[in-house]
């Protein structure tokens, strides 16, 4: 699959963010905790491709209010209802869950959420406003243009039931790396119910090429119910024009707007999310993986960094300059066996039978480029080299060429080393 083709797949696939045209805004609330691994990161280094993603966040529910005209009074999370039993299932079938996606009994409707929308805004005015009530598919979400006579702004707000305690929230929980993704600013604040909330001020595009601002909260309570909201300083994610210099709400505003107990009629209608197993490890951490490969590369590392649960960096010097390099690696899925196999159809076959790719490409900045090696191991384990000159995934070269050629990573990603790491 080329790659144009698989990265447009992949964003597809996780959901990525909102648009003010239509009512994907979000996927449902499991399915999208289970893929924001791969979305919270700044790069996939995958899929004959360097896949830009969004991260995702989390946090908690307080009294953070508008005022009179707002949200109510505190409300505390801990003595909410059970929530109601999931309704008949919806059509289209969850990849990750091997079932249909689950709403609400739709006690609360598209017109009730744009309304809860409007009154949580501090004044103004909303056009283009849409919505999915508790009992549509994959989910309830509310997204308008939001203008407080500084410039029209895309605002989306997605409602979802997750597990708290599964690898997937503590991800959405975790800001990024600054290795892996240009922002501004990112806090975690840990909510006095326990709950957590995540602040992000970054950008639409991690190179900057246009001057749109994404800012982003997202609430996780401890029983798992996520609000997960996006604004823009333009009329759209994407394809249009900024008109103000930042999105509308403040980190402040943002956070009331998150965390008011509005949310909580659609939130309590949605049943609980099915408990995420956590993934069995097959072998050491990635990054100590990445770090046994480099100790034969002749450079010196300087740095190391996971990027999650199956992604690592490190940032080398040959002496000719620093640069990055990544490993990911990706277990052969239990639900899904053989789901790598399409990737390789044009692939080299080595004897023993592993399947390899190599490839050299630009990167996400101007002169930026990354070269790859990628492998298809016999147990159906996915492996891919990357090496850049960059220090940074979206950052500015700092060399001509990668520390490492195509021939290292190819040695790298099909070395006999790989059989004493258990994948």
């Amino acid at each position: 699959m080329p790659f144009e083709d698989e990265l447009g797949e992949a964003l597809r696939r996780t959901g990525d963010g909102f648009t003010t045209d239509g009512l994907d805004l979000v996927a449902a609330g499991e399915r999208r905790g289970r893929r924001l691994v791969a979305r919270r990161r700044a790069a996939v280094v995958g899929g004959s491709a360097l896949a830009l993603a969004v991260i995702g966040t989390a946090g908690a529910y307080t009294g953070g209010l508008f005022g009179a005209g707002g949200s109510g009074g505190p409300v505390n999370v801990a003595e909410a209802p059970t929530p109601s039993p999931p309704a008949s299932p919806s059509s289209g079938e969850d990849p990750d869950q091997g079932s249909k996606p689950r709403t609400g009994s739709g006690a609360v409707s598209a017109e009730q959420l744009i309304g809860v929308f409007k009154q949580l805004l501090p004044g103004g005015t909303v056009t283009g406003a849409q919505a999915r009530g508790t009992g549509e598919g994959p989910g309830p979400m509310v997204s308008g243009i939001f203008d407080d006579g500084k410039g029209g702004a895309a605002i989306g707000v997605g409602l979802s039931r997750v597990d708290p305690q599964g690898q997937s929230s503590a991800e959405m929980v975790t800001c990024p790396s600054k290795i892996q993704l240009s922002f501004d600013s990112c806090t975690v604040e840990k909510l006095a119910d326990g709950s957590r909330l995540l602040l992000f001020q970054g950008y639409e595009y991690p190179d900057r090429r246009v001057d749109t601002k994404n800012w982003r909260a997202t609430l996780l309570t401890p029983q798992g119910y996520l609000v997960d909201v996006q604004e823009h300083n333009a009329p759209a994610e994407k394809g249009a024009a900024t008109n103000r210099s930042t999105p509308p709400l403040t980190p402040a505003q943002l956070k009331a707007f998150t965390t008011s107990p509005l949310w909580l009629p659609a939130l309590k209608d949605l049943p609980a999310a099915r408990t995420e197993t956590p993934p069995v490890a097959k072998g050491p951490a990635p990054e100590d993986v990445l770090d046994a490969m480099l100790r034969d590369s002749k450079t010196k590392v300087l740095s190391k960094e996971p990027g999650g649960s199956d992604l690592s960096y490190a940032v080398i010097d040959d002496g000719k300059g620093q640069a990055l390099v990544s490993l990911q690696i990706q277990p052969d899925s239990q639900k899904h066996p053989g789901m790598w196999a399409e990737l390789f159809t044009s692939a080299e076959t080595l004897p023993d039978g592993t399947k390899i790719l190599s490839r050299k490409r630009n990167g996400e900045t101007a002169g930026a480029v990354v070269w790859q090696a990628e492998v298809l191991r016999t147990n159906g384990t996915r492996v891919i080299v990357s090496a850049f000159n960059t220090k940074v995934v979206s950052g500015a070269p700092t060399r001509k060429e990668p520390p490492l050629s195509i021939e290292q990573l190819r040695d790298m990603a099909t070395g006999v080393k790989w059989s004493g790491f258990g994948y």
